[in-house]
């Protein structure tokens, strides 16, 4: 990472520090490094994003303010109750990453919504079957969080990258890395839906908390770099 870039080098460790702490199931260590993770990829945005339009830096500094709830709330994930306040809270993270996209240009693609609409649907069904108390809930925060990936998806939004199956290949674009950040979030949130059906030992619980907050992480740091949400320009041929 970047010497000139400490509030994402901070973002890393807080991250391993919170990954660490769920393998091994040290709450603490969670509770100390967990509600630093946004904050310090939001002081990034203030010190790298002067060249955002400052509608969209109002914009991405509020769904991290969201995702910083968010966050604390799922520092338990097993409480029924802060698992649907924590959804909630995402839920605004996700309709502020669609509002940047939207007015970056992105727009929903059939080719690149039908699997997740069918993902969407199991998932639903899967919560309507297994876990009936949270699967309203669940099930609403996942409309927002593929409508979101969706949007993140569109190649349009970094056009100069290549494109394999909808999804644009990561490169030195920032841009480009959008939809790798959007697919790594869904199969974060995924993973929590699973967790809570199928997780039964400590053991088991805590592997897989690891694995959603490693995702979650890397999809964050992917989401929220302001070099991303600056509107592509596309070339005009004469």
């Amino acid at each position: 990472m970047p010497s000139n870039r400490p509030f994402r080098t901070g973002f890393l460790a807080a991250a391993a520090v919170t990954v660490f702490g769920a393998l091994t199931g040290r709450e603490k260590l969670q509770w100390l490094a967990k509600p630093l993770l946004m904050p310090l990829l939001a002081a990034d945005v203030v010190t790298e994003g002067s060249a955002l339009d400052p509608t969209d830096r109002t914009v991405l500094l509020g769904a991290l303010g969201a995702a910083t709830v968010g966050d604390v709330l799922l520092i338990d994930p097993d409480n029924d109750r802060r698992l649907i306040a924590g959804a909630s809270s995402f839920a605004v993270m996700q309709a502020g990453y669609s509002a940047l996209w939207w007015r970056q240009g992105a727009r929903p693609r059939t080719d690149i919504a039908a699997p997740r609409l069918l993902a969407w649907l199991g998932a639903a069904g899967l919560l309507r079957a297994k876990a009936p108390a949270v699967a309203v809930p669940l099930t609403a925060y996942g409309a927002t969080l593929g409508t979101a990936a969706l949007l993140a998806s569109d190649p349009d939004l970094a056009p100069n990258a290549k494109t394999v199956a909808g999804l644009n290949i990561p490169d030195t674009d920032p841009r480009s890395r959008l939809g790798l950040g959007a697919l790594l979030f869904t199969a974060s949130d995924g993973l929590i839906v699973l967790r809570r059906i199928f997780a039964r030992s400590d053991r088991s619980r805590h592997l897989t908390e690891a694995v959603i907050l490693t995702t979650y992480a890397a999809a964050q740091f992917l989401l929220a770099d302001p070099h991303a949400h600056v509107k592509a320009v596309v070339p005009v041929d004469n």
